[in-house]
């Protein structure tokens, strides 16, 4: 088997962000194995930063949609996945966001190979204390995502990334 043939490089060149979903019901199991996954995430000091809150409730992700400018992906996934830095696990916080960053894509990769659709949404962010009092969170809380999940409306995303020659800025 070359590199290429092995299911995790092919779920990270397949993998695309979905905003469009079709109506259809997701599985609390499939769900709570993206979520596992994304536990897996390396993390500083093995802290485990993240914290998740699951969002089903339409009225719910209408109000979290009135937060974005993608308010018509938040309504029309079949759930939410607000991810969340704890502070009171936090021990550096560049480190604690990076692992969270980690933590995300594995969740996407999860989902992905559920041949479910995900899109990581970061713009919520300039809201991320009107999330945290929406879904009534302590304020220990931090918003750090919001993954939409559902059924891919399409699977006709293109994409395309710069020759990896153009990125390196040094090898010796």
């Amino acid at each position: 088997m070359t590199m290429s043939d092995s299911p995790v490089m092919k779920a990270i060149y397949e993998r695309r962000s979905i905003r469009q979903f079709l109506d259809g019901a997701v599985s609390r199991d499939s769900v709570m194995e993206a979520v596992k996954a994304a536990c897996w995430a390396p993390s500083g000091l093995n802290n485990q930063p993240w914290r998740f809150a699951i969002v089903w409730d339409t009225a719910c992700k209408e109000a979290l949609g009135g937060l974005t400018r993608y308010s018509a992906t938040l309504k029309s996934a079949a759930l939410l996945v607000v991810v969340l830095l704890d502070k009171e696990a936090s021990y550096d916080r560049t480190k604690d966001c990076q692992a969270i960053g980690a933590c995300v894509q594995n969740m996407l990769l999860s989902f992905h190979a559920m041949d479910l659709g995900a899109v990581w949404i970061g713009e919520i962010l300039k809201n991320g204390e009107r999330v945290v009092e929406i879904l009534k969170l302590p304020e220990r809380l931090e918003l750090m995502a919001v993954v939409a999940v559902g059924h891919p409306a399409h699977r006709n995303q293109k994409s395309h990334r710069r020759p990896v020659e153009e990125l390196i800025v040094l090898e010796k």
